[in-house]
């Protein structure tokens, strides 16, 4: 028995799992929690770690038509015509990262005096250089590289990227 990549219906991966278990297969779907901003409120989210996807261990030549067929399920992912192969010692690395099948991304540490990047927004493009957290540690200040040397900016964290 092998690992294979299963290809679910639009945010049906939890209706395909349970429809796989209920067949008696191994199922591995995991997801990722991380910090969203949704209306003005910061929230964890939890949300499928590859959307449209999840992994199911059986035996491709005896279960790969119940697989095909099972509810939420449109197809296992296949080349050549033949199901593609996922490496356990793939899965077995999600799941060093993971709590309960959850991975969850810490927002990025910046180190005073790096260079920082702004991804989004009104500023979106302007490079400068990291100041310091502020005390919500959500929202950071940077001192912007411009035509107004050192112009110091609050912005929230999740806007910026290290400048490689």
């Amino acid at each position: 028995m092998n690992w294979y990549a299963v290809h679910t219906k639009p945010r049906q991966e939890n209706v395909a799992q349970t429809s796989l278990e209920r067949e008696g297969l191994t199922t591995f779907f995991p997801k990722l929690r991380r910090r969203r901003t949704i209306r003005r409120v910061r929230k964890w989210v939890i949300n499928p770690l590859f959307p449209g996807y999840l992994f199911a261990r059986f035996d491709a030549d005896r279960q790969a038509r119940l697989v095909k067929y099972a509810n939420g399920v449109i197809n296992i992912v296949s080349f050549g015509g033949k199901p593609a192969l996922v490496e356990e010692a793939l899965l077995d690395q999600i799941r060093a990262h993971a709590e309960q099948d959850v991975v969850t991304v810490q927002p990025t540490r910046f180190q005073p005096g790096e260079a920082v990047e702004i991804q989004a927004g009104p500023l979106r493009g302007l490079q400068g250089i990291f100041e310091r957290e502020m005390s919500d540690s959500e929202r950071v200040i940077i001192l912007l590289d411009t035509l107004a040397k050192g112009a110091r900016v609050e912005i929230p964290r999740e806007l910026l990227e290290k400048v490689s």
